[in-house]
C-alpha cells in the first residue's frame, strides 16, 4: 500500500457567487498552481466538483508526508485569498494503481 493525500477543497470564508475580472484572475492562478504541482509530480489528479455544493474540488497529492501536503495546500492562491479552504486526508491505495 502507498499513502497519497486527498485534498478536499471547500468554499472558504470569502467565497461568494458571481463573476468578475478579479475572480477570473484568481481562478487562473489556482489552475496554474495545480498545473505546477502536476508538472512537479506532486499532484496525481485534480478537478472541480460540479454539483454546486460546498465541496468545490478534489485533488490527490503524492508527497512524503501530511506536513508537506499541508504546506503545498496552503500555497494555493485561492486558499490564500480565502475563496477556498482545504481539508487533507491520508489515503492508502494499492501500489501501482496510481502513478
Amino acid at each position: 500500500m502507498v499513502t497519497y493525500y486527498l485534498n478536499l477543497l471547500y468554499r472558504g470564508p470569502t467565497w461568494a457567487p458571481g463573476e468578475s475580472l478579479e475572480l477570473d484572475r484568481l481562478q487562473e492562478a489556482h489552475l496554474a498552481f495545480n498545473r505546477g504541482l502536476a508538472e512537479a509530480g506532486k499532484q496525481v489528479i485534480s478537478g472541480p466538483c460540479t454539483d454546486g455544493g460546498d465541496l468545490r474540488g478534489v485533488s490527490v497529492l503524492k508527497v512524503a508526508s501530511l506536513e508537506e501536503a499541508e504546506a503545498l495546500a496552503k500555497t494555493d492562491p485561492s486558499v490564500q485569498a480565502g475563496r477556498l479552504r482545504f481539508e487533507l486526508h491520508p489515503w492508502m491505495v494499492d501500489e501501482g494503481i496510481l502513478p
